[in-house]
């Protein structure tokens, strides 16, 4: 009976601090993550736009006729 009521309570302890660890570091965590992802997504477009920018400059220039 003691053995078990001490197998209880400590799972309902390492429960609770499991839940605890979650909602306090890990959730704000994770939304951090999710902000700097959303962040690197925007940057990511916008290095691509500059490129793609870059290559239809280049490709005009190679097009151009050249007075040889």
């Amino acid at each position: 009976m003691i053995v078990t009521r001490a197998i209880s309570v400590t799972n309902f302890l390492v429960a609770t601090s499991a839940l605890g660890f979650q909602v306090c570091v890990l959730y704000p965590w994770h939304k951090q993550l999710d902000e700097d992802f959303e962040a690197l997504k925007k940057e990511h477009l916008r290095l691509l736009h500059i490129i793609e920018k870059n290559n239809v400059e280049r490709a005009a220039e190679v097009a151009k006729p050249r007075g040889i």
